[in-house]
């Protein structure tokens, strides 16, 4: 079992100005990359934007894969006749 090396925590300060930070668009998001592969970067706030950028790609993907299946199912219902659904006649 490996034994604990001592290695710095990520203070309550660094955290606040890691938030502020995620707060202003674009600069998220180059941060999260600077954050997530920097060597400077304490390891677990590198393992944290690591994890973060592994749940943004699932994220996407999920999402097109959803929006395709959409536009797949419109499709599909394009060609029906609602009309005969609602037989007032």
């Amino acid at each position: 079992m490996a034994q604990y090396q001592g290695e710095q925590t990520v203070s309550m300060g660094e955290w606040f100005v890691t938030g502020l930070l995620m707060c202003i668009p674009i600069v998220n998001i180059v941060m999260v990359f600077v954050w997530a592969f920097s060597s400077n970067t304490k390891p677990s706030k590198a393992n944290f934007f690591r994890l973060y950028l592994i749940l943004a790609v699932i994220s996407i993907v999920i999402m097109v894969a959803l929006y395709f299946m959409g536009v797949l199912n419109m499709n599909l219902w394009s060609d029906v006749d609602y009309t005969s659904f609602f037989n007032l006649s």
